[in-house]
């Protein structure tokens, strides 16, 4: 086709896309593009301003490495990450669900952990938690021998794959339930943390005016054939940040009660304030599959610097 005016390019691209035979594949392209050229045409995109879009583009793909992945971040900083979660979990975004976002920071090859054991393996300052979780069906029925990755930030914003002090694996576990669905074990209360911003995602914010705080939170994926793998994340109940978290990841059912206490804890060499948290996950019926690992490896070097933003008013 001779394109002769704007009007021309839309049907000109979409034609040829409907030479794809993969349905799916012609479904979201059609769409992407329509909406694409329709948002080129409500701002008036100039040259210049997609030249910059396409450098931001290439940007994103050259911070993206085996230990940081900025094109998770991006997704999640636009909300992407968040609509597409709940648009395809509770019953298609109709009812509450536990499910949530997977994040930039999951590792596969968890160790694996017995009920009840630590997943600290170096040392890590912080108020002692103790976690008890349940997995059941949609009917409240247990689900035995699902496997559950745990993973978290330390108490000082870091995750063990960022910080080359922490040991390799701190502060992650893989464990199994038990017959009633059950998994217990120990940690350290997490922190909130600022998201890196020494990329596109920071320019990002920057000209948003917006802070680059995630709320506190535990990490959950559970597996088991039968029942969709569950990725969920659950939320510090006394965080600052719960209402402007920089990744759109908290829904009200996801606020868990972390529950501190000053009196003796359940292990001897505790001391000062501890606290403890229960939850119970609904997993959905349907395909146990593992999602890609946003990251591969753990960085080497000195700490990262994790500066904050300030939210304008």
């Amino acid at each position: 086709m001779i394109i002769e005016r704007q009007e021309d390019v839309t049907p000109a691209v979409l034609s040829e896309l409907s030479r794809a035979p993969d349905a799916r594949f012609r479904e979201i392209m059609s769409a992407f593009v329509r909406h694409m050229h329709e948002f080129a045409r409500e701002v008036r995109l100039t040259e210049d301003e997609l030249r910059t879009a396409a450098g931001y583009v290439v940007q994103l793909g050259k911070q993206t490495t085996d230990t940081h992945n900025e094109a998770v971040l991006i997704a999640g900083s636009l909300g992407l990450s968040s609509l597409v979660c709940l648009l395809n979990n509770g019953d298609n975004g109709q009812t509450e669900t536990d499910a949530s976002l997977l994040g930039p920071f999951w590792r596969m090859q968890s160790p694996r952990t017995e009920n009840g054991g630590s997943i600290v393996r170096s040392p890590t300052p912080g108020p002692v938690l103790f976690v008890k979780a349940w997995f059941k069906d949609r009917a409240g029925e247990p689900i035995a021998g699902a496997e559950v990755d745990i993973w978290q930030s330390s108490p000082e914003g870091f995750y063990e794959n960022q910080d080359p002090a922490q040991a390799d694996m701190n502060l992650r576990g893989k464990f199994f339930t038990d017959a009633d669905g059950h998994i217990a074990f120990r940690s350290v209360k997490p922190a909130g943390y600022p998201i890196p911003i020494d990329g596109p995602v920071g320019e990002l914010l920057r000209a948003q005016g917006r802070h680059n705080m995630r709320p506190a939170h535990l990490h959950f994926l559970a597996s088991k054939d039968g029942f969709k793998t569950l990725i969920s994340q659950i939320y510090v109940n006394d965080e600052p940040y719960l209402d402007s978290d920089v990744q759109f990841g908290v829904t009200r059912h996801l606020i868990g009660n972390y529950v501190r206490h000053d009196g003796p804890a359940p292990a001897a060499d505790v001391t000062g304030p501890w606290y403890t948290l229960e939850h119970a996950f609904i997993m959905e019926a349907g395909e146990s599959k593992l999602p890609r690992a946003p990251i591969r490896g753990k960085a080497s070097g000195e700490r990262p610097a994790l500066p904050m933003l300030a939210r304008r008013p």
